[in-house]
Parts: C-alpha cells; structure tokens; sequence
C-alpha cells in the first residue's frame, strides 16, 4: 500500500487562489519547478494569475500581435518572449538608436538593409543610455555589441584595443577590447599581438558575433541612467568592415 505524506495532504487540500498566491511571489524558475510537486501544484503554477505577474507591467499591447500565433495561457506567452529563466527584462538597442560618431557621414558610414552599418572610419566611437528603471531591479546585467565582420575587405579593427565602459550611477567599469581579435581578414596593418587581458568577441547562435562591454547591477529604480560606451580614438588607423547590429542588455548569467 502506498503510504502520503500528512503534510502533501494538508497543501492538496489548500485553495487554489492560496496556492497560486504564494507561488506568484516566487520566480519564473521557482514555480516551474512548484508544478512538478504535485496536481494541486501544478494546477496553481501554471494558471494565468501567476504568469501574470511574472510578465512585465509595461509589457507593450502590440507584444501579443508581434507574435504569429496568440499563445494559449500567460505561462505561453512569457515563455514565447522570454530569453532568459530569470524573467528579467532584456533589451536590444537597434543601431539607428545608438550615437554613432560620423554615423550621418555616407564617407564613414553606409546604412544597409536589416539595421546593419558599415563602417570606414579612423576614429570609432559607439555609445547610448538607457534608464535603469527599464530594467528588471536587483539583477546583474551585462551589455554586448552585436555585430559582424565583411571578412572579405576588413582591416584596421584588429589593432589597437578599444575601450569599453558602463558606468550606472556613481559605479563605472572599464576594460580594453578587440572587436577584430578573432576575426580574420586581409588588414594592410598586419597582424599584432593582444594583451592577454584584452576581451575578445564569440559567435552567437545567431550567426552574428558580440562581445561584451561590461557589467552593471541594478538595485534600485532610483539608481539612473546607464551608460554604455565603446571607442578607439588614438591610433589613428584607418577601419573597415564592421557591421553594426546594435548594443543588446541581457541579465549576466
């Protein structure tokens, strides 16, 4: 005879909206793993009161039409829109949105289709704000430009490393990357060594490269704007053949 543990009895026997209660003052994570407890689990994690509050309270209208097909539950719809297990928010700041030096110069740059830009451009400053009340609070966040190499005609961005920064209130990082560190390409300059300290891009799954900025925490709404920068200004070296996709915010797993 299989025996049941008094106390799975006393909680099967708790109201639904109870359940669902306590389970939506949880985390996305959290209550998918409440679901696997038990039925009356499960019945109450997967229901829309508690979804509902994991989905964000300036979610735009238009995120449902964004989608082919309405998802069925609100547990659907954070799961369609969501790219991390926390729930925290993400952001992709497209590259029309960012201040781009020379970015209105057709001689510098050459806005192409999909949002991409080209550069050919000496000096190289990419940067933008964003307010920290957008983000999801008492998350740590890191920022990475996204973007691609015309392997065929790049040069210059291998050499010297760029600066990259993210600052939110009074906290600022720094640190040198090398957008062209693992990229290669006919560059006039030749080949030159990298410190090992130098941060170097990675593929993404979507066939793009990023590489990461920095790394910030937010711990309050209070806590500002976030800045986001990337230049190289001092070699003097003539760039070619970056393509620009934007600067994505994602929490720092």
């Amino acid at each position: 005879m299989e025996s049941t543990a008094p106390g799975a009895c006393e909680i099967a026997r708790l109201p639904e909206d109870l359940l669902s209660a306590v389970i939506s003052r949880t985390a996305p994570r959290d209550a998918s793993r409440a679901a696997a407890a038990s039925w009356a689990f499960r019945v109450a994690a997967d229901s829309d009161a508690v979804w509902a509050c994991f989905l964000p309270r300036d979610l735009p209208p238009l995120a449902d039409g964004e989608l082919s097909h309405a998802p069925p539950s609100k547990k659907a719809l954070f799961t369609r829109l969501s790219a991390d297990p926390t729930g925290a928010k993400c952001y992709m700041l497209p590259a029309r949105a960012l201040h781009i030096a020379w970015g209105d110069t057709p001689k510098m740059w050459r806005w192409i289709y999909l949002a991409k830009t080209e550069s050919r451009v000496v000096t190289f400053v990419v940067c933008d704000r964003i307010q920290s009340k957008m983000l999801s609070q008492n998350s740590t966040y890191a920022a990475y430009m996204v973007f691609a190499i015309a392997d065929d005609e790049s040069y210059g961005l291998n050499f010297p490393a760029q600066e990259a920064s993210v600052s939110i209130g009074e906290t600022k990082s720094t640190r040198q990357v090398c957008i062209g560190g693992r990229v290669t390409g006919s560059d006039p300059q030749g080949p030159q060594p990298l410190a090992a300290h130098v941060q170097l891009p990675k593929k993404r799954a979507d066939g793009w490269m990023e590489l990461e900025i920095g790394k910030f925490c937010t711990e309050g709404e209070d806590d500002g704007e976030v800045s986001i920068s990337l230049m190289e200004i001092r070699g003097g070296k003539l760039k070619k053949g970056l393509i620009v996709q934007g600067i994505e915010i994602r929490p720092k797993n």
